[in-house]
């Protein structure tokens, strides 16, 4: 579910592959060299995430960290790789709602992230924006809903790929309208976005950051969003909860975990770390311009999340039927 943030991501200044610290600090990583593993080809948002948080880490814990992109299999080498490494401290993952929580359901995999991993720190959490071309005649989320359910097998949506947040959030409220519509997955949000904007698709999911500007010019329609509360970017377009549909609340999110059974006193100073660079005032401009909301978790909390995050994706995944080729 990394894509949704890319646009706004990619503007970032571009930072160097490593950095390297000053050694006065005892090191969280015995080695004194971090392998942050990003499971995404660079450029990617897990990606341009992590690089964004590095500069600041490494001053902190006094670490070399090297991103190492290891990307394939819609990111489950890359979690495999992180999930098998020493559990020292000296292996991080930038995770995701995706490759943590949700391809479990999807995938067979060797390991499961949820059992192999343990989370540090949540980073990131993006809501998602249900869409329409505007030249789909409605204003509101119920006049779509109408619209569709009169005219069954009329309207297809775009996905950035099938079982994708995207993906499994339309499926949903397929069931729940009782509507008709083809999915047509596609290699990522960007075209994605441009084929509903053309009109070869009447609607889509999509991350704030990534259709906001397409919204602002007026290409396409904001209809409702995912999150808990309005959106700060689209703050004019109510939530699905607040339409009286809370299953619907759903985002996007991001955090840094390390393998299972790394000593929890690393885990606490990495925490620590992590929520400190987390209030440097790059990283709040342009977390913000994502309309990211974070809340300041401890490893625990952040661990609780993510464990109340299962049931919901996987029931989701029963409940739609959603599988991948």
């Amino acid at each position: 579910m990394h894509r949704s943030i890319l646009s706004v991501l990619a503007s970032l200044p571009l930072l160097a592959l490593t950095q390297t610290a000053p050694a006065q600090q005892a090191p969280t990583c015995p080695r004194k060299v971090v392998k942050f593993v990003v499971p995404y080809p660079p450029g990617g948002s897990s990606d341009l995430l992590a690089r964004l948080l590095v500069p600041d880490l490494s001053k902190q814990l006094a670490v070399t960290i090297v991103v190492e992109n290891k990307a394939g299999a819609v990111g489950n080498i890359g979690t495999a790789q992180a999930m098998s490494a020493d559990a020292d401290g000296c292996t991080w993952l930038l995770g995701n709602s995706s490759n943590v929580v949700i391809s479990r359901n999807l995938y067979k995999l060797t390991r499961d992230p949820v059992e192999h991993l343990t989370p540090v720190a949540q980073v990131a959490a993006v809501p998602m924006v249900l869409y329409v071309s505007s030249a789909v005649p409605a204003a509101t989320f119920q006049e779509f809903i109408a619209l569709v359910r009169k005219n069954p097998g009329k309207y297809s949506y775009a996905t950035p790929g099938a079982g994708s947040t995207h993906h499994l959030l339309t499926e949903m409220m397929k069931i729940e309208f009782g509507l008709d519509a083809a999915h047509v997955p596609y290699k990522g949000s960007g075209p994605a976005i441009q084929d509903v904007i053309a009109g070869h698709l009447a609607f889509a999911f999509e991350g704030t950051s990534a259709i906001a500007p397409h919204i602002a010019s007026g290409k396409v329609r904001a209809l409702a969003t995912s999150g808990a509360q309005r959106s700060v970017t689209l703050p004019n377009v109510p939530t699905l909860k607040e339409l009286g549909h809370s299953k619907f609340v759903a985002t996007n999110w991001y955090g840094v975990f390390v393998p299972a059974n790394t000593p929890p006193g690393l885990v606490t100073r990495l925490n620590a770390a992590i929520r400190q660079s987390m209030k440097s005032p790059e990283v709040v401009d342009n977390l913000a311009k994502l309309d990211s909301r974070v809340p300041d978790l401890s490893a625990a909390e952040f661990g609780e999340f993510v464990k109340k995050e299962v049931p919901y994706w996987k029931t989701l995944v029963a409940t739609t039927g959603v599988t991948v080729e």
